[in-house]
Formats: structure tokens, sequence, C-alpha cells
């Protein structure tokens, strides 16, 4: 398959892109700062005010940047570490045991590296904001930060792991589901309960639906000749909830796991897009399904958004393929003014696409069955960001257009499993690593969070919603679905975009920044915006990931008024981590995250990290672990 990658132009007139029309026309310094140096753009970004601050709805006093081996909240704000890498997940759980872990234990034990988290109440379909279930996911593990006396990463030869080693990795992967509950203000497992379960990478069975079910490209030679059910899921980064009370959890860096060139050019293609052979691991040593060489296919049943019903904890895990195959950042839901719902979605790498799919079904509030296999059947399009401030969805349908025979596409199937080249036939817009995209749950609006993406402006060319070279600070865009009858149409085939934040540090005039009116503190810039969530007034939360300035943290802002898009630093992470999975309770009294990879880099290990975080004992390795933060007088958080 001939794979054309999208090369849209770099347009000459720099001003005509929709940067920010709204900002533009506010900050006429701003406009005047903006050059056009043959094909370069350069930024300046505008000076502080020096008029008063705008009011922020949020009144928590903010904290200060900096770094250090511990987690810092805002005053008057408590954080509870209620979930820990080795943690029980069952009354008869063992305890952890950091100098004797095995891999039976570590799938009745909470997992490693947790990424995503999302609470749904008890009993399903109230709002009760002090008992409910936890979604978590673990997203991957660094062996020589998990097992004494290792210092270094193993090499990719896995010399000197043991089997048991590599057990508890798969076994320290993939998806928690933990019942809590919040008694005397204060957050505890509930070990008793039916609701814990463990979906890890090594033994875990996960259904496969939708249109790739049963094709012969997801047949696999070692696990399972039909394509219907597949060992296990890992990668597990962001996710999402659906309207029906289930979890979504995104697939993210699959092709790290597998290596080997196919024998098939058709699957030797395929590994390319998905730079699959970029790094040889030390899986393939102990597991021949991550030999993509013996079984080209085994990698194609991975990438998947895959959907826990946590209510029902013997029904097993489905890869919903209708969604695409690709680097998923996010799955989160909301349902259409038509009752159809829609799921929006990232390719997390540099230069990749932000996807978003619409059930053929629509959603049925009196009956949770009925919406049980919504996302099976439905349309998958790639978004296209035109200059103008337009955008177009462009659907990844079989037949239409380009996605034929000639270029390789025999079904549906072959569209979803590649889902990346068929977008690239289409001409998507290539964006600076698309990560969480959520929904305004007060005004609608669509707001897709953008990491960074050091080749902009080398591999791919500056484009109106990607305006800055190597953009090492990442970006916030806002989607406006057209109304119809009062209500936002997220389905419609064309919306508009603007800029809402352009991270970094405005008072550095090479990042080119801008945060409204550029009035943010010297603790509230931010960089690396990765996961976001929204509280119920529909201000917005950030967490970072990657920044250099700073540790990483959470952010907060309005997304209207005198406010808007005015950032402030709500809480840092202890050294070395990033925070992930940021979500509230139904009442907004609790705020969850996530802290992954604490006290790692290259010159740490388990016994030297470079904080003993969450626990600050000897001989106890940094965990990574669940973080529940409250007001201490009980209040909403934010307020």
């Amino acid at each position: 398959m001939n794979s054309p990658r999208s090369n849209e132009a770099l347009l000459s007139d720099i001003v005509a892109k929709r940067l920010s029309r709204r900002k533009l026309l506010k900050n006429a310094a701003f406009l005047a700062a903006v050059q056009v140096v043959g094909s370069r753009l350069l930024l300046a970004s505008s000076p502080k005010s020096a008029g008063k601050i705008p009011k922020s709805s949020l009144t928590f006093p903010e904290i200060q940047r900096g770094r250090d081996e511990k987690l810092h909240v805002a005053k008057g704000y408590e954080a509870q570490t209620l979930l820990r890498w080795g943690d029980p997940l069952h009354a008869d759980s063992p305890p952890f045991s950091p100098l004797k872990q095995n891999a039976d234990d570590q799938r009745r034990q909470f997992g490693y590296n947790c990424d995503y988290v999302g609470f749904l109440p008890l009993p399903f379909g109230s709002r009760n904001s002090g008992h409910g279930l936890l979604g978590v996911n673990h997203e991957y593990t660094t062996l020589h930060n998990m097992q004494p006396g290792r210092t270094k990463k193993p090499t990719v030869d896995g010399k000197g792991v043991s089997k048991e080693e590599f057990d508890i990795e798969l076994a320290a992967q993939g998806f928690s589901v933990v019942e809590i509950k919040r008694e005397n203000g204060r957050w505890k497992t509930v070990l008793d309960s039916p609701h814990n379960r463990r979906i890890d990478m090594g033994k875990s069975r996960l259904e496969i639906r939708g249109p790739a079910r049963g094709h012969p490209r997801m047949q696999s030679k070692t696990d399972d000749s039909q394509g219907c059910e597949v060992i296990g899921t890992f990668s597990n980064c962001a996710g999402g909830m659906t309207p029906w009370g289930t979890f979504l959890s995104a697939e993210e860096n699959f092709q790290d796991y597998f290596y080997g060139v196919s024998k098939d050019p058709r699957e030797e293609r395929n590994q390319l897009r998905h730079e699959i052979n970029k790094d040889d691991y030390y899986y393939r040593q102990f597991d021949s399904r991550f030999d993509a060489a013996k079984d080209p296919r085994e990698a194609n049943r991975f990438g998947w958004v895959v959907e826990i019903d946590p209510y029902q904890p013997d029904k097993p895990a489905v890869k919903r393929t209708a969604l695409g195959r690709f680097r998923h950042e996010a799955a989160n839901c909301v349902i259409n003014s038509d009752g159809r719902v829609v799921v929006y979605s990232g390719d997390d790498q540099k230069g990749e696409y932000l996807y978003r799919f619409v059930t053929a079904g629509r959603f049925d509030p009196k009956s949770r069955a009925a919406n049980l296999n919504l996302l099976d059947e439905g349309e998958l399009s790639v978004a296209r960001f035109d200059a103008d401030g337009g955008l177009c969805w462009l659907p990844l349908v079989f037949g239409q257009g380009p996605l034929n025979k000639a270029n390789g596409f025999s079904s549906q199937a072959d569209v979803v499993i590649e889902a990346r080249s068929a977008a690239d036939f289409l001409g998507a817009t290539r964006m600076d690593r698309p990560e969480d995209v959520e929904v305004n749950p007060v005004t609608g609006l669509v707001y897709v969070v953008l990491t960074n993406n050091s080749r902009r402006g080398v591999d791919f060319p500056l484009d109106a919603a990607n305006p800055r070279e190597k953009n090492p600070h990442g970006h916030i865009l806002e989607l406006h679905a057209p109304i119809s009858k009062g209500h936002r149409d997220h389905a419609a085939g064309k919306m508009h975009w603007d800029m809402f934040i352009r991270a970094g540090d405005p008072q550095n005039p090479q990042h080119g920044a801008d945060y409204q009116e550029s009035l943010v503190s010297d603790s509230g810039w931010l960089s690396c915006p990765d996961n976001v969530a929204f509280d119920g007034r529909g201000r917005l939360w950030i967490a970072t990931d990657g920044a250099k300035h700073s540790a990483d943290g959470v952010y907060a802002c309005d997304t209207q008024g005198p406010g808007r898009a005015l950032t402030k630093l709500f809480m840092r992470s202890p050294r070395g981590a990033e925070v992930c999975g940021p979500c509230f309770t139904p009442d907004d009294t609790t705020f969850f995250c996530a802290i992954q990879h604490p006290g790692v880099g290259k010159e740490f290990h388990f016994a030297q990290p470079s904080t003993r975080w969450p626990d600050f004992e000897d001989g106890m390795p940094t965990r990574p672990s669940v973080v529940a933060i409250t007001r201490k007088d009980g209040g909403i958080v934010g307020d």
C-alpha cells in the first residue's frame, strides 16, 4: 500500500491563520509581533498588562513552582495516598513485599505506573460521591525501578532477567477496578468487594468486537486462530467513561513490545507505519507472541480502545475495533443531541491525528443493557484543521474516496486496523501529539490537548493549528460544534476551532506563549499539558507531563468569563513523576489523580530513587500511586 502522509502547505500569510482571532483582536501588541520570515513563524508573547489581573473563580491559594521529593497541594487542601503499587485488592491478597515479589501476588494487588483514573458511583445510576468504583490504567513497567538488585534497564536480549521477573511485569500492567468508600473524610479500599479485579497483560482474556472481529489479520498463530479474543491489554494510557457506566481504556505505545520483520509485505508496511522494530525489547525472548517475525498479526490485536464493565466483574473486557487502531490517548464520550454517542480520541505521537467516532445506534437512558454494544457500529473519522478556523471530519469508511482495494483496503476491517494509513490518504492534519480530548459539560465545547512536538517545522511544516516550530511546550485547542435546535451537534461534518492556550512562559518571547491576556503568575504558566478534566462548573484542570522548568503538576483555569485561560498551579508532583488521570467525584468534593513513575531518572533505580515517596521508608521503593485530594473543610475543590 502506498500511504501518502498529509503534507499541508505552509501559508505565506501567517496572520490569516487561525491562531486565535479573539486574542489577536484584543491584543494589538501581539499582532504586531507576528512576523513572517521566509517559511518561519516567529511569535513574541504579549507583555503583561499594567492593569488589574482578571478575577478567577478559582479561589485556592496558588502554590509555588519547584521540584523536590514531596507532593505539594494548595493550602487548605489535603492529599491522601489512596492506592499504591502492590496494595492488596482483596481481603486475602498478600501484603506488598518488595523483596519477595511474584506474579501470582501481583495479580491480586494494585498494579504499577497508574495513569488514567475514573470514578463511577455505587449504586449504578446514582450520583453518590462517597462510594464508588475506581478504574485505573497501569501503563508500563520499569524493571530496574521495581526489582531489588537491579540498577539499570535490562538489555534487549533480556540477559539476566528471570522468567519470574518477566511474569511480574506482565501481571503489573493493564487495569484495576477497585471499590472505594469515604468514611469520616477519608477514602479507603473495600477489600471484600466482589467488584475488585485486575485485567492484566499476561493471563486475562479479552473479547474482540466490531469490524475487525474474526478477520484473518486478527488471527494469531501463538494465541487465537479465530481472531475473536486476545490475551491481555497493555500500554494503557488515558481513557474515559461511557454514559452507560463503563470504563474505556486506551492502548497507546503497543509498538514498543514487538520486534521482528514480517515476511508478509502488507504487514511489514503496517509495522513500519506504527514504528514497530524502531526499538528492540526483551519481551520476545520470553514469549513468542511478541516476535513480529514469527507472528506478524499479533501486533494487530493491540492499539485499541478497551471497554470494561465494572458493575459486572465476571464479564470479560472488550476491544472495540470500530474506534480504530492507533496509539490511543483518551476515549471520551458525549451524548449528541440526536441520542448518538460521540467518542473523541487522539493518536499520541508527533505528527499524528485527531479522531472521532459516532455510534450508529442511539443511547437508551432506560436500558443499560441496550447500550453495552453501542461502540461496535458507527462511523470513524479523522480531523482536518483549516487555516480559516474551519474543521472537517473526514470519514474513514471502506469504499469511500481513496479507501478502496486499489490502495490496499479490502474491507472496513482493513481500514480500522490501518487507521493511520487510511487517515494519510484523506489528508488529515498532522498534530503536535494529541493527548486528551474532553468535552466541557457546561458549554459543550471540545478541548484538544497537544503536549509538544520537537519535529514541528522539521519533519512537518507549520500550520494554523500547530503554529510553533519545535513546540516544546504544547498548546490546547477549543473546538466549536455547530448549534442545532439549541444543542451542540458533535456529529456534524464541520466545526470550527480556536486556540485556547499556547503554553510556555509568557515573559520569554521565544516561547510564543499566550494565556488570554498573558496575565498568569510566575508559578501559573505551564508546559507540556497532557491529561485534563472538567469540574461541574466547566473549569479546566490540566495535568502536565515533561515540564523542564519545574516538577509536573496540576493547573486549573476558567473557560469562560474574565478568568478564561488564566491558569493557576494547584498541586505539584514528587521529583521524577508526571501527573495523570485527573477526575472528580460527581459533587466535586474529591479530586483524584495518579502519580506515575515517581523517583525515576537515568541514574536512579530501586535502591536509589530520587524520592522514596509516598512511604519514605528505608528499603521501600518509590511507588506509583493514586491520590485523593479534598478540601479540609469538605467543600468543593477549587472554590
